[in-house]
């Protein structure tokens, strides 16, 4: 009788298992995730160099497309209480916080973007390409692309200009995480060979992972190349990871933040909280969570003194903004500070998404010493327009 008990227990904890997975989106990167915790990477001595990047899918027209007097109001708040919150406080380098402003191409606003580009000619940011879309064209898309990297650098001197090019470049990041067409159904996107169009026109990075939906890639917690195939959806499937001593490869460099189980947070305490990278309201950025982004340790192969975080939010959702420009923000910085810039283990950099690929890059190409010394390794520090 207790074997038969201790069977129904066990059956039914196996159903809820797999029940939460399927709810939660996590067939897609859950068996890799756990095959990672059984592999160690090397402890490297010395100084830990901790890149710190902030990006946002920042949509101030979010359930909203009517009402500009709103827009303006999440957009000044924004211009008021940014700079008020991270002149609080400086990385090792003497940088502020700076914010990576992933503005879409389908709510674009000169105004607001005037006002962001005045933001970030102050030190607190950069702007880069956010884009929602449905049914579209490759040719459609390289038009949107090209189109809108030219006026964000025309209009508002924002963008990066390529050396080798002498055209914008910019980082990106996918409306509703289907980078390549990766929705089941093909909502969102359209676009089989969207990481070559990409590549085409401009674009160095993707930042959109990682994703709450079957659109992640197998390959989580990675900095990878990935190479499209033209006629098939969600290419960044699998990829080569970047590596010290290695070049690139493929159409598009995938720069992911941290996903995985946070065991020390349950739910009904049992099941871990998944940790997405996600800073809302209802997700503060707490002490546990930045000591579990720090520990997951995302780096370039062959250099993991130098650590990658990157994390994401949508600043211009109303709910969120007290948590993202007040205490609890402001928390998460004093432990930043406090545990990892103490000079000795750890080095804290505050950077944004241009400077953070410039950092991969200059790991890529073997480089030493200080990671601030590349933060223009490749990609140079847009001007901005003051307002």
């Amino acid at each position: 009788m207790i074997a038969v008990v201790a069977i129904i227990i066990l059956t039914l904890f196996i159903a809820a298992f797999i029940f939460i997975i399927k709810k939660k989106k996590m067939q897609s990167w859950l068996w890799n995730y756990t095959k990672s915790q059984f592999t160690s990477s090397p402890e490297p001595s010395g100084t830990k160099h901790v890149m710190f990047c902030f990006v946002d899918h920042y949509e101030p027209q979010w359930l909203n497309k009517d009402n500009i007097e709103l827009e303006r109001k999440r957009v000044d708040r924004w211009m008021t209480d940014y700079p008020l919150m991270a002149s609080k406080f400086t990385d090792s380098d003497g940088c502020h916080p700076k914010h990576s402003f992933f503005y879409p191409e389908e709510e674009y606003r000169k105004e607001h973007l005037d006002k962001i580009s005045d933001l970030c000619a102050k030190g607190f940011g950069e702007i880069e390409i956010h884009l929602h879309h449905e049914n579209d064209t490759s040719d459609n898309l390289r038009k949107t692309l090209s189109g809108f990297a030219q006026c964000l650098h025309e209009e508002h001197n924002a963008l990066s200009i390529d050396p080798e090019t002498g055209k914008p470049t910019y980082a990106f990041i996918h409306g509703n995480w289907v980078l390549d067409n990766s929705h089941p159904e093909g909502h969102w996107c359209g676009v089989n060979d969207e990481l070559i169009v990409l590549n085409e026109t401009g674009c160095y990075a993707d930042f959109t992972f990682p994703s709450p939906d079957t659109s992640q890639p197998a390959m989580l917690n990675t900095i990878y190349y990935a190479k499209d195939d033209p006629d098939k959806p969600k290419s960044y499937e699998t990829g080569k990871p970047i590596e010290k001593g290695g070049k690139a490869w493929g159409h598009l460099l995938l720069i992911q933040g941290i996903l995985g189980l946070n065991w020390k947070v349950r739910k009904k305490g049992i099941f871990p909280q998944i940790e997405n990278s996600d800073v809302r309201h209802t997700f503060p950025p707490t002490p546990n969570r930045v000591d579990l982004w720090v520990d997951q340790g995302i780096h370039v192969k062959g250099k993991p003194e130098w650590v990658f975080i990157k994390i994401h939010t949508h600043g211009a959702q109303d709910g969120d903004m007290d948590t993202l420009l007040g205490k609890p923000v402001e928390a998460m910085h004093r432990h930043l500070n406090e545990k990892y810039n103490d000079g000795e283990n750890y080095l804290l950099h505050y950077v944004s998404a241009r400077e953070m690929y410039n950092i991969i890059k200059a790991a890529e190409a073997g480089e030493e010493g200080n990671p601030n010394a590349y933060r223009d390794y490749i990609l140079p520090s847009p001007s901005f327009k003051r307002l």
